[in-house]
C-alpha cells in the first residue's frame, strides 16, 4: 500500500481532513456564540469518529473566529491537542478602508499572522503552516527568513503552500532549507483541470486548461502532499438540488448514486474515493460542518482502493461531458 507523502515526512495523519472554514458563525466581527462552539464540537466529534485526525484552518476563515472557536474546544479538552494535526494558512489580507484585499508574504506579516493564529487557537505550535495564495511581490529569501524563525522558535513544525503551480513552488523552495510538505489546490469531480492537464498534451483543447503544467508530477517526484479543497463539489453529486443544472451534472450524479448503491456506500464516499484513487495520493479537505455529511464520508478510503479503472474513467468522462480524444 502506498504511503502518503506527509507520513513519509514523519507526520502521522488521516487520509481525510476536516476543513474548519464554517466554524464560528458568519464572516463578520460579531462575537462567537455558544451555539457556534457546540456546532464545531459536534463536527469535530463526527470527524474523530470516522478516523479524521487532521484539521485545516486559515487566519481569514470567518474573520479569525474559526480558529478561535477551535481554540475553545482545545481549552475544554486539553488532551485533544496531542491527538490531532492542526494546519493553518496565512498571507491573505482583507480590504481595509481604501486599501484593497491583497496577498502578503512579507516577513513581518507572516510572523505577525502566526502569532495571531497561535493565540486564537490557544496552542504553542502549528503542525503545518501554508502560505495561502501566491503573492506577486514574494521574495523567497524574505519568506525563508520568516519560516526559519518560526521553525527555530518551535512555533511551526512543517511548511507548505496553497494554490501554487510547480514553478512557484520550485522558486520558493530554492531559498528554503526544508522541503515544502504540502500544496493545497481545488480538485474535484467537477473541477477537472488537474486531470485534463494530463490528457490534453499536444491538443488545442488543452489551451483552456489552467491547472498548472507538470504540477501533479512535480508533487509526486518531490513527495509534496497534494490536498484538495472543495472535493465534494459543493454537493453537486451527493444530494444537492440539481434544478437548473446541466445534463452533464445530472447524469454524473445519477452515475454516482448507482455506484454508491452497488458498493453499499454513500455518494460522498464515491465522489471522494474517485479523487483519492489518483496515484498522487490526494488528501481531500472536507468543507462541511454537518455531522451527518461528515460521517457519510467514512468509506472514502475503501472506495478509493476498490474503485476499478473502468469506474474511475466512467465518472471522469461523464463529468467532463464528452468523450476522450
Amino acid at each position: 500500500m502506498k504511503i502518503m507523502p506527509l507520513e513519509q515526512r514523519g507526520i502521522s495523519t488521516s487520509r481525510l481532513i476536516l476543513g474548519c472554514m464554517p466554524f464560528g458563525g458568519g464572516w463578520n466581527r460579531e462575537p462567537i456564540e455558544q451555539q457556534h462552539i457546540l456546532e464545531a464540537e459536534r463536527a469535530v466529534d463526527a470527524a474523530l469518529s470516522i478516523g479524521i485526525s487532521m484539521f485545516d484552518h486559515a487566519d481569514i476563515y470567518t474573520m479569525g473566529k474559526a480558529e478561535e472557536t477551535f481554540g475553545h474546544l482545545l481549552k475544554a479538552r486539553p488532551s485533544l491537542r496531542d491527538q490531532v494535526v492542526i494546519q493553518s494558512k496565512c498571507g491573505i489580507r482583507v480590504a481595509k478602508g481604501q486599501v484593497p484585499g491583497r496577498y502578503d508574504f512579507s516577513k513581518a506579516y507572516i510572523l505577525e499572522s502566526v502569532n495571531g493564529i497561535l493565540q486564537r487557537l490557544g496552542t504553542e505550535y502549528l503542525d503545518i503552516l501554508l502560505l495561502h495564495r501566491p503573492d506577486p511581490l514574494m521574495d523567497p529569501n524574505e519568506v525563508a527568513e520568516a519560516l526559519g524563525k518560526l521553525k527555530s522558535s518551535g512555533k511551526v513544525r512543517y511548511f507548505g503552500v496553497s494554490n501554487m503551480n510547480s514553478s512557484q513552488v520550485r522558486f520558493l523552495q530554492s531559498a528554503l532549507p526544508e522541503a515544502i510538505a504540502v500544496n493545497q489546490l481545488e480538485m474535484s469531480l467537477s473541477k477537472l483541470d488537474f486531470v485534463d492537464q494530463t490528457v490534453h498534451v499536444n491538443q488545442a483543447e488543452g489551451n483552456s486548461v489552467h491547472f498548472g503544467e507538470g504540477l501533479l508530477e512535480h508533487a509526486q517526484l518531490q513527495r509534496i502532499q497534494l490536498q484538495a479543497w472543495g472535493p465534494l463539489a459543493q454537493g453537486a453529486f451527493s444530494g444537492r438540488s440539481l434544478e437548473g443544472e446541466s445534463e452533464r451534472v445530472v447524469q454524473t450524479a445519477a452515475l454516482v448514486t448507482r455506484l454508491a448503491e452497488a458498493k453499499n456506500t454513500t455518494p460522498e464516499a464515491i465522489v471522494l474515493g474517485w479523487l483519492m484513487r489518483h496515484p498522487a495520493m490526494i488528501q481531500p479537505v472536507l468543507g462541511s460542518s454537518n455531522p451527518k455529511r461528515i460521517i457519510a464520508c467514512r468509506d472514502a478510503e475503501r472506495v478509493s482502493v476498490n474503485l476499478t479503472r473502468d469506474e474511475w474513467y466512467s465518472l471522469y468522462v461523464s463529468s467532463r461531458g464528452h468523450a476522450l480524444p
